[in-house]
């Protein structure tokens, strides 16, 4: 416990892997991560802390949205701008700690910024710097003076991690950081002593030594994993990220003779066992060479529980034939209790949402079957935040008897010249025909996909799988309003009724007409210069084809409306080549034409393709929609970037000429 002497004690702030962005398009838990990382930068200016460290992972991906960013940078200013001063000194060379940076300072030594609390971060692996410039949001968030952006490599061939030398009273501390990178590449460089810790020339036992890495720390592989052994022994404390369990207390190595404190993540980012733990944040301080870490519970965090069930050590008989309502029922009354026992243990924090993450995983060996989970999730949609996904359903490997290797090889030697004669939906139907009855298609027909396969693999396109399974959803869509009424299906036969109108679709041979419709949809939005670039990017043509439409459709001059193109995504460690977009025009147009390919249509042939356009515009299906993962959020939301408009009543105004007058509708905004 260091002593209570505040001017020779750091206090810091520790958190790791706060993701945000996590399931941002999810309608619940879209502002989970916001939630909690203002909860995280209060407890920081509650506690009077001199700066908080985060130890990677701080967006959950590589380009965050522009919401995720702007609420980011809303609540860094919120929380930590100010006029406080800041207590401890900078030693060491911030033109060397902060290279890989263009404005290689710290945010609160810089004259134009007035910073209270300072953030200091490394990066992981969800927002790792990638692309032509190497760069990631981090590199955004430094540059513009909110985030101490530390702790990254230039070089996979050679590391040298300098410290951050910092010192308050008679309290020294060398902070070292480094940023994610691919384990195994890592591991390599670590037994191969490529990688080294600097150390200061001077009175090298008075400092604190504290390591931030973000890594996996449980070994997932032979070489997936860093041991803690890798790590120098002079180390006082290793601050762990990457492993989302909370394991904040300190936990003593006794071969390298340092501690190991594991934070854990601030946010549910998986329905898994490791995630059950209940979430914390630390206050870390430091006087000397003691150091104390405190845990501070998180009282906004969705509350998420699990809980394992065995069929085979219930009392129920798989052999009853009414075994699949009875097994139904008793998960039912599991994820009730589970409710209940959230309500209990809520934290009476009025930003924890009120309902919780539940998972039951259901081992169903023994002769038991499984039964719809999306049916059953939907008796829990106002209660839990995940009714899609309550249950996951497991069973024991069955271990086959191997059979001899000389009859294994010939029978691949057999399927292997089969399949090399055979074409792709021949095998896509034999698969399907041949699969479990669980693992048969009931909506989708093995025609259907086989030629959704085959334009795939033999021409590339990349639209035909969503656009047949949307078209067939429609369809049945319109099957659940009229199909199911006139067979007065009951809820539980629903699943039957759909196999028996795939089936009467098959001899009408309406799923061929399915998959040709969907290959149609795929060939003509694919652009004219297709090069294989990402489905969401755009090619320049089609942008200039989206501004003619666009002020095709408008009255007046009106405004362009074009989008640039996103640049395809280059691989980790490589360079990536952006492609930039045009702009929209604005007013009369830009100056340069652009390119229209010559119209061969008539006067009327037009004027019937502006009319059908209008109409697709009015009346645009759910599954033609290429925008179906924009979330639309409610105006009360916190974190939107401006409060909603007031709508006032339209006010006529008379714009009259000699001998008439026109009405015109304004809509005024204040």
């Amino acid at each position: 416990m260091p002593g209570e002497d505040v001017d020779d004690t750091f206090k810091i702030l520790i958190a790791t892997d706060i993701h945000l962005g996590y399931g941002e398009k999810d309608a619940i838990r879209g502002n989970d991560s916001l939630v909690a990382f203002e909860e995280i930068l209060d407890n920081g200016k509650k506690h009077d802390v001199d700066f908080i460290l985060l130890g990677g992972d701080l967006f959950h991906e590589n380009k965050p949205s522009r919401k995720i960013l702007h609420g980011c940078l809303a609540l860094l200013r919120k929380y930590c701008m100010g006029d406080k001063p800041i207590q401890y000194e900078f030693l060491s060379d911030q033109s060397v700690d902060f290279s890989h940076c263009q404005f290689p300072i710290l945010n609160h030594e810089d004259q134009n910024l007035n910073v209270a609390t300072p953030v200091l971060s490394i990066h992981g692996n969800h927002d790792d710097p990638t692309g032509q410039g190497n760069l990631c949001a981090l590199d955004l968030l430094h540059t513009a003076g909110f985030v101490n952006y530390f702790g990254k490599t230039t070089s996979l061939e050679k590391i040298e991690i300098s410290p951050l030398l910092l010192q308050k009273g008679s309290t020294k501390m060398a902070l070292y950081g480094l940023g994610s990178i691919r384990d195994e590449r890592l591991h390599r460089m670590f037994l191969h002593k490529n990688v080294s810790m600097l150390r200061p020339k001077e009175d090298k036992d008075d400092w604190f030594n504290m390591f931030v890495i973000h890594q996996n720390r449980a070994k997932h592989g032979a070489t997936n994993y860093i041991p803690e052994q890798f790590l120098d022994d002079f180390l006082d404390l290793v601050i762990w990220g990457h492993e989302h369990e909370c394991r904040i207390d300190p936990e003593w190595n006794g071969i390298q003779n340092f501690y190991v404190s594991q934070p854990g993540s601030s946010i549910a980012t998986s329905l898994s066992e490791g995630e059950t733990a209940k979430k914390h944040i630390g206050l870390l301080q430091v006087k000397g060479k003691d150091f104390k870490m405190t845990k501070i519970p998180l009282e906004t965090v969705r509350q998420f529980y699990m809980e394992d069930i065995m069929l085979s050590d219930t009392s129920l008989n798989p052999e009853d034939h009414n075994v699949n309502k009875q097994v139904e029922a008793y998960c039912t009354e599991k994820v009730e209790s589970l409710i209940e026992k959230a309500e209990m243990e809520h934290t009476g924090n009025r930003k924890q949402p009120e309902k919780p993450l539940i998972r039951l995983r259901i081992d169903y060996s023994g002769g038991f079957e499984m039964f719809n989970s999306n049916r059953f999730g939907q008796k829990f949609v106002d209660k839990v935040a995940n009714p899609k996904d309550i249950l996951h359903f497991t069973r024991k490997k069955i271990i086959m008897k191997k059979e001899d290797k000389n009859d294994e090889a010939l029978q691949y030697a057999i399927r292997k010249e089969n399949l090399e004669k055979s074409r792709v939906e021949d095998v896509v139907k034999d698969i399907f025909s041949q699969a479990d009855t669980h693992m048969q298609l009931k909506l989708l027909t093995e025609k259907g996909m086989g030629d959704a396969v085959a334009e795939y693999v033999e021409k590339e396109e990349k639209r035909p799988f969503q656009n047949l399974s949307n078209i067939s959803w429609r369809n049945t869509g319109l099957l659940n309003l009229g199909y199911l009424k006139t067979r007065n299906a009951e809820t539980d036969a629903i699943d039957d009724e759909v196999i028996r109108y795939r089936d009467e679709r098959k001899k009408k041979k309406e799923d061929v007409q399915e998959a040709q419709e969907a290959i149609q949809r795929a060939r003509a939005k694919r652009p004219a210069d297709d090069t294989g670039f990402d489905e969401d990017s755009k090619s320049e043509n089609s942008n200039e084809e989206d501004e003619m439409d666009t002020s095709t459709r408008g009255r007046g001059r009106g405004r362009g409306r074009g989008r640039g193109a996103r640049g395809s995504r280059g691989s980790r460690g490589g360079g990536e080549t952006s492609t930039r977009g045009t702009r929209g025009g604005r007013g009369r147009g830009s100056k340069k034409a652009p390119v229209v390919a010559e119209s061969q249509s008539s006067i009327k042939n037009a004027f019937a393709s502006q009319s059908s356009r209008s109409s697709r515009n009015k009346t645009m299906s759910y599954a033609d929609s290429e925008n179906d993962d924009v979330m639309e959020l409610s105006d009360d939301d916190p974190f939107n970037a401006s409060p909603p408009p007031q709508k006032v009543a339209p006010i006529n105004v008379c714009a009259g000429t000699k001998g008439q007058g026109a009405s015109l509708s304004l809509d005024l905004m204040f």
